[in-house]
């Protein structure tokens, strides 16, 4: 048994100085008040938070590529990305891997199976801390993406596919000024290169977004698999994510496909980056707008994990959403949303996925991380 007292306990509804107690890596009392146990684990008034679930990083692609052209070796990309997932607090994570790419620059893999296969070998060798699954971001727009990503619709760890389409003209890139520049800034296009990638994704978006959007919502649906919608824009595009069973609305970009997700019961998800920088590095809607307004579900690290857990305090401390429900945001909410009901909180017969924190000067520090009751950080 292990037991953790004089801890800030951030449960579900509350927050209180209490004693949680754990056996086999199972919560098994949660409790106010401190204990007398000599065995206990004295937290110093520090918060005890269940881990962080995280439904969308890009994080491993970064490992395995750390530089144009750099190929790292896969599994140790996937204990590298890990040590920094857990050092963020984050214990369960779904891998996000795209399928399907829009400028071959060496900057990401061509396709994901390599790295899939590096996470179930390293799951297997047992070298991994947090528990890793597989989300696959699909872009429907792209020639390729349907036959890449049909091989993993029964694999055992995907838990969450989601649907993109970062063409120019559309969602995160309504503005064709702000595709050039984002892709000229993170490839190093000269104008000529540009304008022809502009011919050829919207070349492409006409013939295969459509078909391919329908034949990847299908192969979700015949196997179970949770959906999600990315960058809803517009209303009519929520439609859309509604008509495909999409359960979560990944960064929509406008407070208007915010409220229409919110009013269809999709999980509203957006950038812990957003929150913590104070804007969307695209010029799309605030994540702290979103929050203020009641349309926030989820919290993501997306492309920063250490950013999720200053998230949850910036909406606590500065923006004055009571403490418990903002750590539901990177939590519970996530967990149940892909299917996970064994983890996401502090309470009895839970996962012992537990993170203590301390802030410095209102920055969330993590002190330490337990999976299962075992401590890995």
């Amino acid at each position: 048994m292990s037991i953790f007292t004089n801890a800030r306990i951030v449960t579900r509804h509350e927050v209180y100085t209490g004693t949680v107690s754990v056996t086999r890596g199972v919560i098994t009392a949660v409790e106010p008040g401190p204990t007398a146990s000599r065995a206990a684990l004295d937290l110093e008034g520090d918060y005890l938070l269940p881990g962080a679930v995280e439904l969308h990083t890009d994080v491993l692609e970064r490992h395995a590529i750390p530089r144009p052209g750099v190929q790292w070796p896969e599994v140790a990309a996937v204990v590298s990305s890990d040590s920094q997932l857990i050092g963020a607090g984050i214990t369960t994570v779904l891998d996000s891997l795209a399928v399907g790419y829009l400028v071959d620059s060496g900057q990401r893999p061509r396709n994901p199976r390599s790295l899939v296969d590096a996470i179930h070998r390293s799951r297997s060798a047992g070298i991994l801390r947090a528990d890793h699954f597989l989300h696959l971001r699909c872009e429907v727009s792209t020639e390729v993406v349907a036959d890449d990503f049909a091989p993993f619709a029964t694999d055992p760890l995907l838990r969450l596919v989601s649907l993109m389409d970062h063409s120019p003209g559309q969602r995160q890139f309504v503005s064709i000024d702000k595709y050039r520049e984002y892709n000229q800034g993170r490839y190093g296009l000269s104008d000529a290169q540009m304008d022809d990638l502009i011919r050829t994704r919207l070349l492409e978006r006409s013939r295969y977004a459509k078909l391919h959007r329908e034949a990847i919502t299908a192969f979700c649906r015949k196997h179970g698999l949770t959906t999600a919608s990315h960058d809803d824009a517009t209303a009519a595009h929520v439609d859309e994510a509604v008509r495909a069973g999409a359960a979560i609305a990944e960064f929509p970009t406008t407070l208007e496909a915010a409220k229409a997700a919110r009013d269809h019961g999709l999980a509203v998800t957006a950038g812990a980056p957003n929150l913590v920088r104070g804007r969307s590095h695209s010029g799309n809607v605030s994540a702290a707008d979103l929050a203020t307004r009641g349309l926030l579900d989820i919290l993501s690290s997306d492309y920063m994990p250490v950013s999720i857990l200053h998230g949850v305090f910036l909406l606590h401390l500065r923006h004055g959403l009571p403490l418990a429900d903002a750590v539901a945001m990177v939590s519970l909410t996530p967990a149940r949303r892909v299917g996970f009901d064994d983890r996401g909180e502090i309470a009895v017969g839970k996962r012992a996925d537990l993170a203590r924190v301390r802030l410095a000067d209102d920055l969330p520090t993590v002190r330490g991380v337990w999976c299962e009751g075992d401590r890995v950080a």
